[in-house]
C-alpha cells in the first residue's frame, strides 16, 4: 500500500533580474502617467484659452492685463512659435505631427519624472498648436496660429503651446547639465582613483610589492 504524502507547492524566489524587470515597468507605467498628465493639462489650457480669445477678443485690439507689462492682443499667426516662419505654415504641421508621433513611440524609454514632465510638456503644447494648423482658416494643414499674450519689450505675440514647449527646452537643458538619463539616473564623470601600486602592477605585469616585518 503505497504511503501517501501531502503535496506542497513550491514557491520559487524571484531572481534579481525578474525583481528588476518588474521595478523597471512600475516606474515606466508611473512615467507614462505623469506624461499624459502633463500632456493633458498643457494641451486642455491651451485650447480653452483660445476658445475664449476668439470668442471674446477682437482681432488686433489690445487689452490692457497688467498695465502694458502684460497684454492680451488677439492675432492669427501662420508661422510657428512666436510668430516666426510666417507663410510656411503646412511645414510646420508636418513637422508638429512627426514630432507627436517620436514622442508616442518614444515615451516607453523614459522612466525619469523630470523627463516625463518635458515630453508631456512638449507633447501638449505641440499637439495645441497642431490642432490649429488642421482645424482653422484657411484650410487643413495651413490653419492659423491663435496668439494674443504679449509682453513688453518682448518682440513677438505666443500663447500657451509656445510656453509649453519653450518650458520643455529649458527643462531638457537642465536635465542634460546635470547628467540625469532617461532612466532617472545620473551618469558619473569622474572615475573612482586607483592606487599608484595597482596602476604599476597593471602596466608591468607584476604583483605589487607588499611590506614585511
Amino acid at each position: 500500500m503505497a504511503s501517501s504524502r501531502p503535496r506542497t507547492s513550491q514557491v520559487l524566489p524571484e531572481t534579481e533580474s525578474q525583481q528588476a524587470t518588474a521595478g523597471r515597468r512600475e516606474v515606466s507605467a508611473s512615467a507614462l502617467a505623469v506624461l499624459a498628465v502633463v500632456a493633458v493639462f498643457a494641451y486642455t489650457v491651451d485650447r480653452v484659452s483660445k476658445i475664449l480669445v476668439v470668442e471674446n477678443l477682437t482681432l488686433g485690439a489690445p487689452v490692457d492685463v497688467i498695465g502694458q507689462l502684460l497684454q492680451f492682443r488677439y492675432v492669427e499667426n501662420p508661422g510657428a512659435a512666436f510668430s516666426l516662419g510666417s507663410g510656411s505654415t503646412w511645414i510646420f504641421a508636418i513637422i508638429a505631427a512627426v514630432v507627436t508621433i517620436f514622442i508616442v513611440i518614444f515615451a516607453r524609454r523614459i522612466r525619469s519624472t523630470g523627463w516625463a514632465v518635458l515630453f508631456g510638456m512638449l507633447l501638449g503644447g505641440n499637439l495645441g498648436n497642431l490642432t490649429d494648423r488642421l482645424i482653422r482658416p484657411p484650410g487643413f494643414g495651413i490653419g492659423h496660429v491663435v496668439d494674443f499674450l504679449q509682453v513688453y519689450g518682448f518682440p513677438a505675440i505666443f500663447n500657451v503651446a509656445d510656453i509649453a514647449i519653450v518650458s520643455s527646452m529649458g527643462l531638457f537643458i537642465l536635465l542634460t547639465i546635470r547628467g540625469v538619463g532617461l532612466d532617472g539616473k545620473r551618469s558619473s564623470k569622474t572615475a573612482e582613483p586607483q592606487e599608484p601600486a595597482t596602476l604599476d602592477s597593471r602596466a608591468t605585469g607584476t604583483p605589487a610589492p607588499t611590506d614585511q616585518a
